[in-house]
């Protein structure tokens, strides 16, 4: 008896070694390099996993790093310039400095100003709703107020304003992730940079409608009648479709386009109040 579970206990025990010999060949054999430095450069990522950089998460992000010679288009909107200063002296590689964006909703149709025509009575989605009517309004271009944008913040740095029904950016919890904009079927949310102070001018508005059209929809709409384009000084503007465009790379912030605007389509944001022209008094008021 005693012989036999003696015998048990050896055989299993050889078992037990031939095993781990087996499997130590396979590591071995199968054993695939890691650069040790991608887990140091994944280190140093905000770990946000947004796919703002346009990979999946951060350590796909690291790996595309550490294998890539020039890395000078390769950018962390969450980690920013600072995150990315400390990636090149990791691997010893150039980066290029971005000005910081943000996200800017291209859209003022509120309730107030674009009445509703119809109501949805499906899911509460964006997405679907897109795919399957055009809104609740005439407009066809503007905001569906379901949230996708919202739902898809990572960083709590957007809100559904109930008087509105729209998104409304918290700028300073921006973090240019991009995933509002991804989540948007209709394209309404822009990247835009965040200038000093947060100063920003676009148009507020997708409608490519004609300008009637586009106006009966929504009292705000560009109406695409150009006088932004004739006195902007620096060729910043651009008209395709029936629809205005401040190209941020060219635009100087001067805002003379603001007040032109007919339907208050352009928006400007965080600049001071415009300081009201005095008229000169009349010569008969002069004289008396």
């Amino acid at each position: 008896m005693t012989d036999s579970i003696l015998n048990s206990i050896i055989l299993l025990g050889a078992l037990g070694v031939i095993a781990a010999l087996v499997l130590y060949v396979v590591s071995k054999k199968f054993h695939v390099y890691e650069d040790p430095l991608i887990a140091e450069v994944e280190e140093l990522l905000p770990a946000a996993n947004c796919a703002g950089c346009g990979f999946p998460g951060c350590r796909a992000f690291a790996e595309k790093l550490v294998a890539t010679e020039d890395i000078s288009e390769l950018f962390c909107p969450v980690g920013g310039n600072e995150v990315m200063k400390l990636v090149s002296e990791t691997l010893g590689k150039a980066v290029a400095e971005k000005d910081p964006t943000v996200a800017v909703i291209r859209c003022q149709g509120s309730c107030e100003v674009r009445p509703k025509t119809s109501e949805y009575q499906g899911p509460k989605s964006c997405a679907i709703s897109d795919l399957i009517y055009s809104g609740e309004t005439d407009c066809q271009y503007g905001c569906l107020g379901d949230g996708d944008c919202v739902a898809a913040c990572s960083f709590d740095a957007m809100y559904m304003d109930e008087a509105t029904g729209l998104p409304v950016v918290i700028t300073d919890k921006c973090t240019s992730c991009g995933m509002c904009v991804d989540a948007c079927p209709r394209n309404i949310i822009e990247m835009r940079p965040k200038k000093k102070r947060d100063l920003k001018i676009f148009v507020g508005c997708l409608n490519e409608e004609k300008g009637g059209l586009a106006k009966k929809a929504c009292s705000v709409a560009c109406i695409g009648c150009s006088k932004c384009l004739d006195v902007c000084p620096k060729d910043a503007i651009v008209i395709e479709n029936n629809l205005a465009y401040i190209d941020p790379a060219y635009c100087t912030l001067c805002r003379k386009c603001v007040p032109v605007c007919p339907t208050g389509s352009i928006i400007e944001t965080n600049f001071p109040p415009r300081k009201e022209k005095v008229a000169e008094p009349t010569k008969a008021e002069s004289d008396a």
